[in-house]
């Protein structure tokens, strides 16, 4: 079913530099987007992974890694993949905020309060729905600490999902930097799907069985 369909994954975090040494990032280690590429590789599709800084490296011959390390860097990666592809599953923890400036040089340890000025980041999963064309399949992902299922819920309308894959870090397993994980799975027509506790590769499996329902369609 996937033979030489092109899918774009994005894993990983992003880290957002302050200085020369220090930035703002997550805990997210990308074995998520990691074994949902491999997964697919596996299945016969081209993958192109554009991955944040993680120290695992892709194993299939089939998967084109790209690396990056801020959130406008994968913009830019997913902007120039985006039209060449027939899926994106957005697993990525994209930062929010970035530094307005970036010290050319260490900042040094002087006042007892250091105020950071930051802007938002460009949304790369909404930009990615707004471009996104008819024959394309667009899956986001979603980490939630409260009112987990309707913020899901509206991130598919907001950003032209097909369906979202929901965590909760309330759900012990679940999250960043562990071998496992838990999901909720909200598609387009509302159909909110649990699945249990499980290892990320088996995870991984789960949602590639769910996305050939739209491939389906």
């Amino acid at each position: 079913m996937f033979h030489k369909t092109k899918i774009l994954i994005t894993a990983g975090p992003t880290y957002e530099p302050i200085d020369p040494v220090r930035f703002i990032g997550n805990r997210s280690s990308g074995k998520m987007g990691f074994a949902i590429a491999e997964v697919l590789a596996e299945k016969g599709a081209s993958v192109t992974l554009v991955s944040g800084p993680v120290s695992i490296k892709p194993i299939h011959k089939n998967i084109n890694l790209i690396k990056v390390e801020t959130a406008a860097e994968m913009y830019e990666a997913c902007l120039a993949q985006m039209k060449l592809m027939d899926i994106g599953i957005y697993a990525a923890a994209v930062s929010d905020y970035t530094p307005i400036t970036n010290s050319l040089h260490k900042i040094k340890k002087e006042d007892e309060v250091l105020t950071l000025e930051l802007r938002k980041t460009k949304d790369i999963l909404k930009s990615m729905g707004e471009q996104k064309m008819q024959h394309q399949i667009l899956v986001g992902f979603a980490l939630e600490t409260e009112n987990e299922e309707a913020n899901a819920i509206e991130k598919v309308k907001k950003k032209n999902l097909d369906f979202i894959v929901l965590n909760s870090l309330r759900d012990k397993g679940a999250g960043f930097a562990t071998d496992t994980n838990k999901i909720t799975i909200i598609d387009k027509y509302n159909n909110i799907t649990k699945f249990e506790l499980k290892e990320k590769r088996k995870v991984a499996e789960d949602i590639i069985e769910y996305l050939t329902k739209f491939i389906d369609a």
